[in-house]
């Protein structure tokens, strides 16, 4: 996936990558301290195992542009990805009543409970999706043009 010479999105989300993926992630950490600190939402089960995953891809990421360490992204994705398959899980689970029968919460807050229901769909395991997921895409971005410039 080559990028344009002349500067093109591709080209700024390259270059920008570990920038723009900290960005976000920073973004999804505050929002989570946001719910459970400020709004006093306690937190789920489900929701500690994506703040898990998320709360070191801020810090590493953080490092990682200061230094502009690209080999930062391989330990990143994993991470991101597998943040990403527990918002999922999580967020049918809050959409979809039997997905609450095949694990369900035992200890403290249900998993399935909505704190919030924006617009009828967007719940905080949505908003951990879509972090995730943005991560995700521009750090693939990332490291795919540049694995297409070392050929």
């Amino acid at each position: 996936m080559p990028a344009n010479k002349d500067g093109g999105l591709l080209l700024f989300v390259h270059r920008n990558s570990l920038f723009l993926a900290w960005v976000v992630a920073l973004a999804a950490v505050c929002g989570s301290l946001y719910f459970s600190e400020v709004m006093n939402f306690e937190p789920c089960k489900l929701c500690w195992i994506q703040r898990i995953c998320m709360y070191p891809i801020v810090v590493l990421l953080g490092i990682a542009t200061y230094r502009n360490d690209r080999w930062i992204i391989r330990y990143i994705l994993p991470l991101s990805i597998i943040g990403g398959l527990f918002s999922t899980y999580h967020y049918l689970e809050e959409k979809v009543p039997a997905m609450a029968k095949i694990l369900p919460c035992t200890v403290g807050i249900p998993c399935n409970a909505d704190y919030i229901n924006w617009l009828g769909f967007i719940t905080i395991p949505l908003l951990a999706f879509v972090a995730f997921m943005l991560i995700t895409i521009i750090l693939w971005i990332g490291k795919r043009t540049e694995t297409s410039e070392e050929e």
